[in-house]
């Protein structure tokens, strides 16, 4: 539990909050899979700032949960939203895949990109359809979000309509790019004079034009209170992760993307966005950053300068 953290929230008391989360979370009928650091640490700090942000009078916060591939950011957002709901908040998550493009103009935006994928990177989405939902849900209506069914068009994936969500106190917005801003096109020279780059000659190239792409979505960022990152200390790990998740859901009987179609996606997302490069913009913005080992336990959590 970070103390400097809890300051930065407001909590007068670090010892009464931790009793007073305890006594919520003993009413969940199952405890939280989550190991104890992550939870003291980081999912509880989020939550009681989205509490703090839905005590101010006729607010419905915003707050962005952002963490690579296979993090396990859509498990901690569904957690999130049991421990939210024994406290009385009415917690609902969106996700930035939600807003893909309809297939047709995905396939102009992505067409010869040089991971051979369709969806994922930067200028894949529609900020604008999920910011006209957000806002409108802020400005006292109901809240509809797009939804995106991955097994349309063979895997590739398309628009499934929308889902009327019910009553929500509070949005959580979680995905991969989420709170990363454009670092211009003297930025990424710099970076590719300074760094020792892994990318190939075509990725290169194409930075310039997924670092455009961000562009779009920092108008629905900036709708966000607050942006809570995850992070991996070994980035080699993603892979693994998004392996093993897929792995999972064929156990269940689920359908499964084949090994070669996920390497691309995750170096898609390695590739367009290198952490070395947006990282530390990232990290300055975020109120808190969890490091997670191989094995996805938090290591420690960083406050942010937010």
């Amino acid at each position: 539990m970070s103390t400097a953290l809890l300051s930065q929230l407001a909590v007068e008391d670090p010892h009464r909050w931790r009793q007073q989360w305890q006594h919520r979370l003993s009413g969940l009928k199952d405890a939280p899979a989550i190991d104890a650091a992550l939870l003291w640490g980081f999912a509880l700090p989020l939550l009681t700032r989205l509490q703090r942000c839905c005590e101010t009078a006729g607010s419905r916060p915003l707050i962005a949960l952002q963490a690579p591939v296979g993090a396990g950011k859509s498990t901690l957002a569904r957690q999130l939203q049991q421990m939210a709901a024994v406290s009385g908040l009415r917690l609902v998550v969106a996700s930035i895949d939600d807003a893909y493009h309809r297939w047709p103009a995905r396939q102009r935006r992505l067409a010869g990109n040089p991971f051979g994928v369709t969806r994922v990177p930067p200028g894949s989405h529609d900020p604008a359809l999920l910011l006209r939902a957000i806002a409108a849900w802020q400005g006292g209506g109901s809240l509809r979000l797009p939804r995106f069914d991955k097994t349309l068009r063979h895997g590739q994936g398309d628009r499934a309509g929308w889902n009327r969500c019910a009553d929500a106190d509070a949005v959580l917005l979680e995905g991969w790019l989420v709170g990363y801003a454009p670092v211009g096109q003297d930025g990424i020279r710099r970076w590719l004079a300074e760094q020792s780059s892994d990318l190939s000659e075509a990725e290169q190239a194409w930075l310039p034009y997924w670092d455009r792409a961000l562009a779009d979505y920092q108008s629905l960022w900036q709708r966000c209170d607050s942006v809570w990152s995850l992070q991996p200390q070994q980035w080699s790990s993603v892979l693994r992760w998004r392996l093993q998740a897929e792995a999972r859901q064929r156990r269940r009987g689920e359908q499964a993307l084949g090994a070669m179609e996920i390497r691309a996606l995750v170096r898609a997302s390695l590739a367009s966005l290198p952490a070395s490069l947006y990282g530390p913009g990232l990290t300055a913005r975020a109120m808190a950053v969890a490091l997670l080992d191989g094995r996805r336990r938090c290591l420690q959590v960083t406050p942010g300068l937010v």
